[in-house]
Parts: structure tokens; sequence; C-alpha cells
């Protein structure tokens, strides 16, 4: 369970410092608005995780879609490849060199809820504003979003997010600070949003892979 929500949690990182005064509410809204209009999503990452009781981050790479409100997919290239796939209604993660697979239920209390919410939230800017105490600075490339969770759901997912939207209203890097003290760290780059072909949120397991559902349902 732990390993899952590092993996579903790579889609948020990178540290962004505010250094000019708050922008006005309606400014807000209007950013809001703007990053929201990006429907679709796909884009390449470079992620790193910093974990407190391993020496040195963790690197890896890849590509990810996304399409509002609860779709997405996220490959990992490199000698430990991944594959995550969410159709709104289950989540996989599936584990190419070991021809392994993970399969949860989502919606209906599902203890993963709140996680494909981060993601969302970290993407498009879903519906934040009933989830997070929500700052923005304006920066010379575009602004600075810093996120503080409400919800108890929320908190036991991470204790604050910070993105940088770009002037094109796309965000471009976040930050994730964990509840344990680990982050998160992400950036964006060659993002399109061209229609995505629903296929890329299905998935089915190939043939010969060990199907497991770690909650048990």
């Amino acid at each position: 369970m732990r390993a899952f929500v590092f993996a579903v949690l790579a889609f948020v990182t990178l540290t962004s410092t505010a250094k000019t005064a708050p922008l006005p509410e309606v400014d807000l809204k209007n950013l809001l608005a703007g990053v929201r209009q990006n429907r679709s999503t796909q884009a390449e990452f470079q992620e790193q995780r910093v974990i407190r009781l391993m020496k040195n981050p963790v690197q890896s790479s890849g590509t990810v879609w996304f399409q509002p409100p609860n779709k997405f997919r996220r490959e990992i290239k490199g000698n430990s490849p991944s594959v995550t796939v969410s159709d709104g209604r289950e989540l996989w993660i599936y584990y190419p060199n070991f021809k392994s697979a993970e399969r949860y239920p989502l919606g209906k209390g599902s203890p993963l809820d709140a996680t494909v919410a981060a993601i969302n939230s970290a993407l498009n800017l879903e519906n934040i504003e009933t989830s997070f105490n929500i700052s923005a600075t304006k920066s010379d490339t575009g602004h600075e979003l810093a996120l503080l969770p409400r919800t108890a759901a929320m908190k036991r997912v991470f204790q604050k997010l910070d993105l940088r939207i770009n002037d094109k209203f796309r965000v471009e890097r976040t930050d994730m600070l964990l509840p344990n003290g680990d982050r998160i760290a992400t950036a964006y780059s060659n993002q399109t949003r061209a229609p995505i072909p629903p296929s890329t949120f299905e998935f089915k397991p190939p043939s010969g892979t060990e199907v497991t559902t770690p909650l048990g349902q």
C-alpha cells in the first residue's frame, strides 16, 4: 500500500517559494479558470523522490496522460518500469519486470479516493476550493500556488502541495511534502493538448500476469 501511494503521488513535485504579494481573490479565480480550460494533458516528466531513510534521491522519468475529471495514465521508463492506469472506476499498477499487476477499486468510500483526488487537484486543480486553503502569487513566468489540505482524508495524503503554473496556464512543476516528511518532486515538459484516445485509460493485464487485489476487493 505504501509503495502504491509513492507511485501515484509521483504525479506531483518541485519546490516553489513565493516572493511577491498574494494574488487578489478575483485574480485567483481567473487563474484557476484558465488552468481548468486545459482539459486534456500529455506530458513528459522528470521525478525526484527524497526519502528520509535513503541517502540519495530516487530519480525516474516517463510520460503522463490526464483527462478530467478522473482518468489518467502514467508510464515510468528505465530499469524499474511501471504503468499506472485509472479509468475513474478502478486503478491498475503493472510491473512489467515482474509480470505482476495490482488492481484497486475506486469510489464508494475507497481508501484511495483521496489519493486520486490529489492527483486530479495537481494536474487540473479540480474542486480545490472545497478541499484546500489556497494562496497564490505572480512570478516572472506565471504563478506559484500553495495548497494546504483542509480535510482529514487529504491530510493523510500530504502536508502541502506547491505548484508552478506557466504563462500558458499549464502546471509546470509541483512539490509535495508527505505526512512523514518525505518529498516527491516532478517537472513536466513537452505538454500537448491533443485529444487522447479512450483506450489510453484502459488496461488489460497481459497474458501470464499475476493479478492481486491489495484492498481485498
